[in-house]
């Protein structure tokens, strides 16, 4: 996989699935492993800190589209994979602004994340 750079600030992706996968690495390796973030209030903290964002609302926002509270432990990503899942389309329609996201590549991505690669 090789990720095309147009902006210096954003790494950009040849597809949707490898798109989906650096952000399911991202949300599982180092946020749950490494850094210990089991929540959505945790996650969004590092992924979205409240220097750039309004990060009280993407709280909100993800966990009312997640369905899943603010506070409530996500479980391991090996065991709870469809919360997982669930907060990452959160995040990305609350960071695209729609609802129109195509399942197949971020399932695709979630696949290809859970391989060593």
């Amino acid at each position: 996989m090789k990720a095309q750079q147009h902006d210096g600030d954003f790494c950009q992706f040849e597809s949707m699935e490898w798109g989906w996968r650096a952000a399911f690495r991202l949300l599982t390796r180092t946020y749950y492993h490494k850094y210990r973030l089991y929540n959505i209030r945790d996650i969004i903290h590092k992924w979205a800190p409240t220097t750039e964002n309004n990060t009280r609302a993407y709280i909100d926002h993800v966990a009312q589209l997640s369905g899943i509270g603010a506070l409530e432990c996500l479980g391991n990503p090996s065991e709870q994979p469809l919360r997982w899942i669930a907060v990452a389309a959160a995040m990305a329609i609350h960071e695209n602004g729609t609802t129109a996201i195509d399942p197949m590549p971020m399932l695709q991505g979630w696949n290809l994340s859970q391989n060593n690669l």
